[in-house]
């Protein structure tokens, strides 16, 4: 621990000298806690838990950021104060890891059906102005920073590795530029594509963490989980789990079926789930993107804060150490982590300091009804209704059943035409 100088200069000098020791005590204090912040993998091996942070996408799309249906994060550029406000929500909130806003921010995707991102801005440009703020948030708490690289348009479009990969280069010249604390390669539909992201990330000698966005039923192509995991650890990631597509208990169990893979083959890595925010029981082999209500209608199965506890104490039993959430996961549901594992990380975050757990602050309401609600065992019990009882409680996933190497996943440039969406409706209601 250091202590401030003890000897200040007397006479006239004193105050000017007081200042410059405290100035040079500041200095060295700051520049110590640096050396000595431990990074991912220290504190995994540690035995600590590390909350991620939430959805970036969805949150922004909702709030006027993010445009559907290419959800490339050109806000980075466009709006930097919005991506800034969302990442100290999470930071308050418990967030370890302020996660880069790069999904979706290779150049490929940024040209990718007459998205005009990349000639308006640049992938190195939205790529650098997500590390600028990710790390300025982190540094305003005790987070790291990470970069990310996701699935790109160029898989789907030709499983070209070089190519591929020659994206993932592109992206990682701005990252080591900024030096992200470590890397995260998610949302992968397809293993093989997770294997080439992590190789081209260990040439440049950083830690990475590799996320499919996969359920029990394996990747896109028919590779089980345990599967999944075993080439995930032998290209190199030292942390690997899910994200996105299904809900966090399906998140899990996928997880659990990873680290069977995994202890089968006697491989080691730490564990790591980031699933949705939104209950997904009757999802496909796809996820919720076959879903009906994907994009714009999914606000009834929105999780609570209390399925969030549940999910938390639930991953952490199942192993899991790395535990955070993707699209639909907002502040509160992070929040909601820290709190269910206070007791293991011995404190809660910032953002508890306006919510008494379960429902206790509810105590202060006017209503005696509504004060009889400030106790846990209320919340754990509660059945929410929708409030619409003329939907039904699941839905029918559409399962086309095209992936990479399908001429249906052609990606090109130009916008896509009316006639193209006229053939794709046409599609549809034949497979209905």
């Amino acid at each position: 621990m250091l202590s401030p100088p003890r000897t200040l200069s007397s006479g006239k000098d004193s105050h000017i000298d007081a200042m410059s020791s405290a100035t040079a005590y500041l200095i060295l204090f700051l520049f110590v806690h640096t050396l000595q912040k431990l990074g991912i993998l220290e504190r995994l091996n540690n035995g600590e838990v590390v909350i991620g942070d939430g959805g970036y996408v969805f949150a922004l799309e909702k709030r006027g950021y993010v445009k559907a249906g290419p959800w490339t994060p050109e806000a980075t550029v466009e709006h930097p104060e919005a991506v800034r406000q969302l990442a100290r929500e999470f930071l308050r909130a418990g967030s370890d890891v302020m996660q880069a806003f790069t999904f979706y921010a290779s150049d490929d995707k940024l040209e990718n059906r007459g998205n005009k991102a990349q000639e308006l801005h640049s992938g190195a440009a939205i790529n650098e102005a997500a590390c600028i703020i990710a790390r300025e948030v982190a540094n305003e708490g005790d987070a790291m920073m990470a970069g990310g690289v996701s699935q790109t348009p160029t898989y789907l479009d030709t499983r070209d590795k070089a190519k591929v990969q020659a994206e993932f280069r592109k992206q990682m010249d701005v990252f080591m530029k900024n030096n992200v604390d470590f890397m995260i390669a998610e949302y992968f539909e397809h293993v093989e594509e997770a294997v080439w992201a992590v190789e081209a990330i260990k040439e440049f000698n950083v830690t990475v963490a590799a996320n499919l966005c996969i359920g029990p039923e394996g990747d896109m192509h028919g590779v089980s989980p345990g599967e999944c995991a075993v080439q995930l650890a032998n290209a190199g990631a030292e942390i690997i789990g899910v994200n996105c597509h299904f809900d966090p208990f399906i998140s899990i169990e996928t997880v659990r079926l990873m680290k069977a893979g995994l202890d089968k083959a006697d491989l080691k890595a730490h564990l790591m789930v980031q699933p949705l925010g939104f209950h997904t029981p009757d999802c496909s082999k796809q996820g919720f993107i076959d879903l009906p209500e994907f994009p714009f209608g999914l606000e009834p199965r929105i999780i609570t804060r209390w399925d969030a506890h549940r999910f938390a104490r639930e991953a952490y039993n199942a192993g899991i150490r790395y535990i955070g959430g993707c699209c639909g996961f907002e502040p509160y549901h992070v929040r909601a982590i820290a709190e269910e594992l206070q007791l293991e990380r011995g404190e809660l975050p910032a953002g508890s300091e306006k919510h008494d757990l379960w429902g206790k602050g509810l105590m202060l309401h006017t209503k005696p009804w509504v004060r009889a609600r400030a106790h846990r065992a209320y919340w754990e019990k509660l059945k929410p209704a929708s409030g619409r009882p003329y939907c039904p409680s699941v839905s029918e996933s559409d399962q086309w059943g095209v992936t990479a190497g399908d001429k249906m996943l052609h990606q090109q440039k130009e916008k896509t035409t009316n006639e193209e969406i006229k053939t794709l409706i046409e599609h549809q209601e034949t497979n209905q």
